[in-house]
């Protein structure tokens, strides 16, 4: 056998260059998935466990909420989403594998280092880290999935690789409230970041890189992909994009309560119905793993279904569930018992999920896909800022200015207020419905002409 055709691998056929694939298998295409899938998963378990230690590190290091609410928050979203655009920058012109390797190392690194705090000022430092690793994690795997799957199965992909949000997040309450129940918070942390870099080195040696737009050559898409224009140039092209700041804007708000909620969940049950941590983390880990799977994966293949007849339904879907959700969450909220509560949070989780698949299969879509990493980078630099940092810190400055009135119930009403807020991405995703076929055609129209 002659050394090119040893070099060739069985799922990847080669093009007329010999650096350049003809097509990619789909089993291939799914592993790819499956492991940038594995590395999501460990990004919202380093990052969310801190939601069910959050009483043991507010009692040891000795922090109010509002202190708690903004370690969780912008502690991590401030240097996530500001590294997020340079990160991406690069992964649009160099190798996204590489980038999310790197990231990997980084913030599995300082996940670890954040089981040896001492002071808020340490947890503050360490939690930066974390976001900056974790920078390099979406965006690079948003654009890679986007060359690995056409238009008609984007959206599943997509939603498959969001899945990695809901089982990190149940592995951060279930696994993370058993080690911490047992063992103490640190050794949480310190389980949770040794345990990635092996998961580091099986992105470096078994994921292919692949050429940019390389799944959209078969629906006329120019072969050779365009250079990366100017970073001015992209970010007003990406304002441009009517459909694409109506779905970011939706995204926004929904996630104000999104992260909030998952960031004082716990701690609200704990507090308001007295649950045990190992019954939160049970509970709440098992909600958050399959309802939350569920549902993004159904918001993905319903959209892709009825996407292929009418595209607008990849955002008359989101706006349906953006309203649907509302009475569910105040069910949760306001359920006189914790096992209502908990029969409330199921239903709202799945539906408030479902707008996961088509917001990124869109975001990818209507960007030429020289600029797909830094359209993602800036999709989670807004959405970010205003749910993961402003979400869990909003809601713990009202706790804390609540306390007075009501005490351990002002988690309630905080929490009530901002969710209600979320509910108003129906408004976004609803007027996004209506721009969509012609920002759509717009994209398909420059990628035609590149």
């Amino acid at each position: 056998m002659s050394s090119e055709a040893a070099e060739e691998a069985p799922e990847v056929s080669r093009g007329d260059s010999p650096n350049e694939p003809r097509e990619v298998s789909r089993g291939y295409a799914n592993y790819v998935l499956g492991v940038l899938f594995v590395v999501y998963v460990f990004n919202f378990m380093d990052r969310q466990v801190l939601s069910i230690v959050l009483e043991d590190i507010k009692r040891e290091i000795e922090l109010s909420d509002t202190y708690m609410g903004f370690l969780a928050g912008f502690a991590f979203s401030l240097m996530y989403t500001f590294a997020g655009i340079p990160i991406a920058r690069y992964a649009d012109r160099a190798s996204r594998r590489n980038v999310v390797t790197i990231g990997l190392l980084v913030w599995t690194s300082f996940t670890a280092v954040t089981g040896l705090v001492t002071s808020f000022a340490q947890l503050f430092a360490a939690r930066i880290g974390v976001g900056i690793g974790e920078a390099a994690g979406s965006p690079p795997s948003h654009s890679l999935i986007s060359d690995y799957f056409p238009l008609d199965r984007r959206a599943t992909a997509l939603s498959i690789y969001g899945m990695g949000v809901y089982i990190g997040i149940a592995g951060a309450m279930i696994f993370g409230g058993y080690i911490a129940e047992n063992f103490g918070w640190r050794t949480v942390y310190l389980t949770l970041g040794l345990t990635g870099i092996p998961l580091a080195l099986l992105v470096l040696l078994t994921v292919r890189e692949l050429p940019r737009g390389f799944s959209d050559r078969s629906q006329g898409a120019p072969t050779e992909v365009a250079a990366q224009p100017p970073l001015v140039e992209t970010i007003v092209g990406i304002l441009k994009i009517r459909s694409l700041m109506l779905i970011i804007a939706g995204t926004a708000v929904q996630s104000l309560a999104g992260y909030g909620l998952m960031v004082w969940g716990a701690p609200f049950l704990m507090r308001v119905h007295e649950m045990s941590r190992v019954d939160v983390g049970l509970s709440l880990g098992l909600i958050f793993g399959i309802a939350g799977c569920a549902g993004v994966y159904s918001g993905g293949r319903l959209s892709d279904h009825f996407g292929q007849r009418d595209e607008t339904w990849y955002m008359k879907l989101p706006a349906i569930q953006a309203g649907l959700g509302v009475p569910f969450l105040v069910g949760f909220l306001l359920a006189p018992s914790p096992w209502l509560a908990l029969a409330s949070f199921a239903p709202f989780y799945f539906i408030a999920n479902m707008y996961i698949g088509p917001m990124f299969a869109m975001t990818q879509t209507l960007v030429p896909p020289a600029m797909r990493a830094t359209a993602s980078a800036i999709n989670l630099f807004i959405v970010n800022l205003i749910g993961l940092g402003l979400g869990p810190f909003l809601m713990g400055y009202l706790n804390d200015a609540l306390a007075v009135q009501y005490g351990d119930l002002s988690i309630r009403y905080s929490l009530l207020s901002v969710g209600i807020v979320g509910g108003s991405a129906v408004i976004f995703f609803g007027l996004a419905s209506r721009s969509l076929p012609r920002d759509l055609a717009a994209a398909r129209e420059a990628a035609r002409a590149t």
